[in-house]
């Protein structure tokens, strides 16, 4: 049977699992969710209490563009010192700090962005439909929308990686999350430029 993407990413949202070992258990499962999650814990896959725990080890990561213009600087936590020095670990922190280069991001993730930045782009929005004589239901919905974009457009994790848009950032680290038992997430990062950001 086909296996809805809806599905799938449901799944990886409520277990931390990665996408693949989501899509291979709700085919065994036959397209059930609450089975495909048994499967899950049978293999051994923890769930959301592998994200609980502390990271206390990790690497930092730099990003040079070819121009010399933009710079990055990240860092990647994970539970352990051997899992920093893995391959796997190393490549996805280079991967993602490229991408930040790339892209720009604001933020690492919705629950990492300022109350007061929210609040500054609902009143901005709320002010131009107002100016344009939007009634008071249609603002509220068009705010909400805004704003679910923002969050898209300017938080890392919700970022379709720059190289292959078919994945987010959040994906990438919940597959690697899944193939180590480690917690490993984007603890911080820094982005620099010089002169015009179109230019560099």
């Amino acid at each position: 049977m086909t296996i809805k993407i809806e599905d799938i990413k449901r799944l990886r949202e409520e277990t931390g699992i990665g996408m693949m070992d989501c899509k291979k258990a709700l085919t065994e499962a036959n397209g059930d969710i609450e089975r495909a999650k048994e499967i899950l814990r049978a293999q051994g896959l923890e769930l959301m209490e592998q994200i609980g725990r502390e990271a206390h080890e990790g690497r930092i990561v730099s990003y040079v563009h070819h121009t010399g213009k933009v710079g990055v600087l990240l860092e990647m936590a994970c539970n352990t010192d051997f899992a920093a020095k893995a391959a796997e670990f190393v490549q996805l922190a280079n991967n993602i700090a490229m991408h930040i280069a790339s892209e720009a991001p604001l933020y690492v993730a919705p629950d990492s962005v300022p109350e007061e930045d929210i609040a500054a782009k609902k009143a901005d929005m709320r002010k131009q439909l107002e100016e344009q004589g939007k009634p008071a239901e249609i603002i509220e919905k068009a705010v909400e929308g805004s704003i679910a974009r923002f969050l898209k457009d300017s938080c890392l994790i919700k970022q379709q990686f720059v190289k292959n848009p078919e994945v987010t950032i959040e994906d990438m680290l919940a597959d690697l999350r899944t193939k180590t038992g480690e917690n490993i997430y984007v603890a911080k990062f820094v982005r620099f430029f010089i002169g015009n950001e179109e230019e560099a």
